[in-house]
């Protein structure tokens, strides 16, 4: 008998009426109108059964500490960074503990189950690194919770910036990062993707920088990142993140720099709601929408997933964990509006996230992790128009949150899973 057994599902490659077959948190099968004998079915009655959302840039070390000390009022990268900076003293690791696995529980109540999170190893005394690896020990089995050795001052212009961020991944960090920009020079930033890609290749570790996080369209470290990566052989174990200078680039020398990227194999992390906030910030009109050039880039073969970067932190007031949020907002700042490019907007959530994160067993295929959510959507595209509602989110086999359906979806007759919709009667 089977442990679980899901039917009438619709998933996101636009399979109808699929069955999926649990034992063991693991999925057995996934086949048309399978029906056997299980110790629980669930009847998905048509709607979309995904893979769980992943956000592979987060800061969960900053998360939900708006307000502290002060709030951001310029709204810029650099006040945040002044205003983290300012917060960093104050800082208790319970505090950060408690901050952020209330974060996880709103992460899981929205299905998102893989976070790669950022946290800063300015500071020697590693407390946010040590918050965040008990962060980590506590969620797992629940959220599989990758943590970066993120040097936010800079690791060659902080005092012992490269001795802190090895100390973090002595105690256990996952990836190694960094922040070429934030250098006090263009060549110190180029020396500092050298020396962190060498580290990396050195320890076996995977590399995700914050890259020409800037307007300037003359910061081109992802260039730096994409030749060393090449040089040192770590194809596929490296990303660049934000890379938001792209934006304002000459197209002659995007032409030549989005194949260097491909080829490469470095992945490439847009994080549509905080690039949209915080750049272009010293634009007048026309001003720049700030996002790297996401469909250009998918085109010429780079692997380019969403980030959710910040929630309710000194770079931004809003957020709530919800991962269709961020694929609705990239839909739009990307014009990424024909059905192609929106069911790529919500694989930039899910499957392309993975692939970043290199996260093992994960899928709707026989074999992979049977961690899945059921939405009450048609179609994934349906899903990120409606910021669907998450009726049963599962991490192998076990249901982690549950919401009731809600009648008045505004769905689309006709289409799988639809519900009917009556409008209120004028009085």
């Amino acid at each position: 008998m089977l442990d679980l057994l899901i039917t009438n599902a619709t998933l996101p490659d636009g399979r109808c009426d699929m069955s999926v077959a649990v034992q063991a948190g693991r999925i057995t099968e996934v086949t048309a109108g399978l029906r056997a004998a299980a110790a629980e079915t669930v009847d998905a009655a048509g709607q979309l059964l995904t893979p769980p959302f992943c956000d592979p840039h987060f800061h969960m070390d900053a998360t939900l500490s708006y307000g502290l000390p002060r709030v951001n009022e310029s709204g810029t990268l650099l006040e945040g960074i002044a205003v983290w900076g300012e917060l960093k003293p104050q800082l208790r690791a319970d505090d950060i503990i408690e901050r952020a696995l209330a974060y996880c529980d709103w992460a899981v109540a929205r299905g998102l189950l893989a976070i790669r999170s950022h946290v800063d190893t300015s500071d020697p005394s590693m407390l946010p690194v040590e918050a965040l690896l008990e962060v980590r020990r506590r969620v797992a089995g629940v959220i599989d919770l990758q943590l970066v050795a993120f040097p936010q001052d800079g690791v060659l212009r902080a005092p012992r910036g490269m001795e802190n961020l090895e100390r973090a991944l002595d105690l256990g960090v996952d990836v190694v990062g960094g922040i070429p920009h934030f250098e006090r020079t263009m060549s110190e930033g180029a020396a500092s993707v050298r020396l962190l890609c060498e580290l990396a290749a050195e320890r076996g570790k995977l590399v995700d920088m914050h890259c020409d996080e800037t307007d300037d369209p003359l910061s081109r470290h992802i260039e730096t990142l994409a030749f060393e990566t090449q040089r040192l052989g770590l194809q596929g174990r490296v990303n660049g993140s934000h890379c938001t200078s792209m934006h304002g680039m000459d197209n002659y020398y995007v032409s030549k720099l989005l194949p260097l990227i491909a080829q490469s194999g470095v992945s490439v992390i847009a994080n549509p709601l905080i690039n949209i906030t915080l750049q272009g910030r010293h634009d007048g009109y026309p001003k720049r929408r700030g996002m790297t050039r996401v469909p250009e880039l998918m085109a010429a073969g780079v692997n380019v997933a969403f980030g959710h970067d910040c929630v309710m932190d000194p770079w931004y007031g809003m957020g709530s964990a919800d991962m269709l949020e961020v694929a609705h907002m990239g839909l739009h700042v990307a014009q990424m509006t024909s059905r192609t490019g929106m069911q790529a907007c919500f694989d930039a959530v899910t499957t392309n996230a993975a692939q970043v994160m290199h996260l093992d067993g994960y899928g709707i295929a026989a074999g992979c992790e049977a961690s899945f959510v059921l939405l009450q959507a048609g179609d994934a595209i349906e899903a990120i128009r409606l910021r669907a509602n998450r009726l049963k989110v599962w991490k192998r086999g076990v249901v982690l949150a549950e919401t009731p359906h809600v009648a008045a979806a505004l769905r689309v007759p006709g289409r799988p899973g639809a519900v009917t919709f009556t409008a209120p009667a004028r009085r």
